[in-house]
């Protein structure tokens, strides 16, 4: 079974995937990144830690086959709107 490695980017942190995991196929190394990034996308970027969140998967030669991003954009209205008057 193929064996792949998930490095994580959170702005300027880094974390590097030594150990790696198995899977059946790309496709299913795909859906772990996919579910990773969305996972620690939920606990961080509403912090406002980072505003974007990479997963980068490699392959057991350790060559890069694909990376899932997922990211947070706010845009506040300037100015705010005023409630109407009665």
């Amino acid at each position: 079974m193929p064996r792949f490695y998930f490095d994580v980017r959170e702005g300027a942190s880094f974390l590097s995937d030594d150990e790696g995991q198995e899977f059946d196929s790309l496709d299913a190394a795909e859906r772990e990144a996919a579910e990773a990034a969305a996972d620690i996308g939920r606990d961080r970027l509403p912090k406002g830690d980072a505003r974007e969140v990479t997963v980068e998967v490699r392959n057991e030669h350790r060559q890069r086959v694909l990376t899932a991003t997922v990211s947070l954009e706010i845009q506040r209205v300037e100015p705010p709107p005023q409630l109407p008057r009665a």
